[in-house]
């Protein structure tokens, strides 16, 4: 047991938990029954890159998966390769790239481990071409409290197999994982860019451009109002044909303490907003640019999650299904902007149609929303319940690894799968969050 308490990514709710150091495979079986025996239930953790309270045992005593950091073998003329579940998606990547090979789907941060991403069946800027991350894991080692040692995959144990992936953590603890990467010529992305004035804009950039390239993604001004609600910056990109297959490491800056207060305002957050979109060129423009800074601009920043202060904040990621995503998507943005409240980071994508083998997955045909917003009373009581009315009327849903306040009502609407979840999930293992949308 470590003295240093772990917590979400968000700070909220402020659940702290102790970890149980996990160094060894061998070792998990006697930590799993014993930390069952003296807390009831655990949790395998990560990073600690989940927003919300998916990632904080009930018991609030959690299986520190980090330590489990070792390659098990590649096969570099197919791609595939094998790791425990605590390796980080930057120790992949640096393996990975000067060998011609890249994720085949990333989240906006490489700070989350294996075991993490299967867990929440992560999505990233080509969901349209290549699906979440779960249609590239070949197989997988599940530990269970009940029947031990399982080898899981299409074929061996698939029930296991799809409530795993996008499955919380909670049907097991995965070991180890086998994934399919996807091959690149050169590390360097061809990159496109374009301001948008309006909402309609937006959608028919993304009707032209999203089949022409691998990555597409936009951030919104969610601070904009009448006339310019809608409006922001699309990117595109892929990666180049020829350069160099190099591993980045950009200097990094970092918030070294938590303010008394969030860094941000209403009246800032409306100023940086109309800065940052003037700044975008209004005529299309390519670039050619390192991936670090395309994937992960946030990265550069360590501990950026402190500008929100002690309370922390949360983030509000939704998917709006295709026939309703326009109107709901302006009805979100229109309640937001009259809220005065919203992020500097707010960001808008299209989702194609590419199936999860997992039964939890969150990404729908459709359009995702995700903003960040500091932690405030006046979320739950006001502006949240506000927002998800327009998603629950417009049949959307809300993201399980980002949320921190969905009702359990809306959950069991939206993931009517979660009963098969719960009927697989390990007697061993209980998050906050499952025990607030089930229990």
């Amino acid at each position: 047991m470590s003295a240093c308490r772990l917590r979400s990514w968000g700070n909220y709710p402020d659940f702290p938990q102790t970890p149980f150091a996990c160094h060894w495979r061998s070792e998990l079986p006697d930590q799993l029954a014993s930390l069952r025996a003296e807390s009831g239930s655990t949790l395998p953790y990560g990073m600690g890159r989940s927003y919300g309270d998916s990632c904080l045992a009930a018991s609030d005593h959690v299986l520190h998966m980090r330590p489990l950091d070792r390659f098990i073998s590649a096969d570099w003329s197919a791609g595939i390769l094998s790791a425990e579940a605590g390796v980080t998606l930057e120790e992949i990547l640096a393996v990975a790239i000067p060998r011609g090979w890249f994720l085949p789907v990333t989240p906006g941060t490489k700070y989350v481990t294996l075991g993490g991403v299967i867990a929440n069946d992560v999505h990233g800027k080509n969901h349209h071409r290549k699906g979440t991350f779960g249609r590239h894991v070949r197989r997988f080692g599940l530990l269970r409290s009940d029947v031990g040692r399982l080898t899981c995959s299409a074929v061996e144990q698939p029930e296991f197999f799809a409530a795993t992936i996008g499955g919380l953590g909670l049907t097991g603890v995965i070991e180890w994982a086998e994934i399919q990467l996807m091959r690149i010529g050169a590390s360097r992305i061809r990159s496109l860019t374009q301001r948008f004035n309006t909402l309609d804009e937006f959608f028919a950039l993304s009707s032209e451009l999203d089949a022409r390239h691998e990555f597409c993604v936009s951030w919104i001004d969610c601070s904009a109002t009448g006339s310019t609600i809608g409006r922001g910056i699309y990117t595109a990109g892929d990666f180049s044909d020829e350069g160099p297959l190099a591993t980045e490491s950009p200097q990094k800056r970092s918030i070294p303490l938590t303010p008394p207060i969030p860094l941000f305002n209403r009246l800032s957050l409306k100023v940086f907003n109309e800065a940052y979109w003037r700044r975008a060129p209004a005529a299309r423009t390519s670039a050619d640019v390192g991936y670090d800074g395309f994937f992960y601009p946030l990265d550069a920043i360590r501990h950026w999650n402190r500008i929100y202060g002690p309370k922390g904040f949360q983030q509000y990621q939704c998917v709006i299904p295709e026939p309703e995503a326009r109107a709901g998507v302006h009805a979100l943005l229109e309640t937001i902007a009259k809220s005065g409240a919203g992020s500097f980071l707010a960001v808008l994508k299209r989702c194609g149609d590419i199936a999860s083998p997992g039964l939890l997955s969150f990404p729908l045909p459709g359009t995702t929303l995700a903003l960040d917003f500091p932690q405030s009373a006046q979320l739950e009581a006001n502006l949240f319940p506000r927002l998800d009315a327009i998603v629950r009327e417009a049949g959307g849903r809300l993201y399980p690894a980002k949320d921190a306040h969905m009702s359990g009502e809306d959950f069991r609407r939206s993931y009517p799968e979660w009963r098969r979840i719960e009927a697989l999930r390990d007697p061993a293992l209980l998050s906050r969050f499952w025990q607030r949308v089930t229990q």
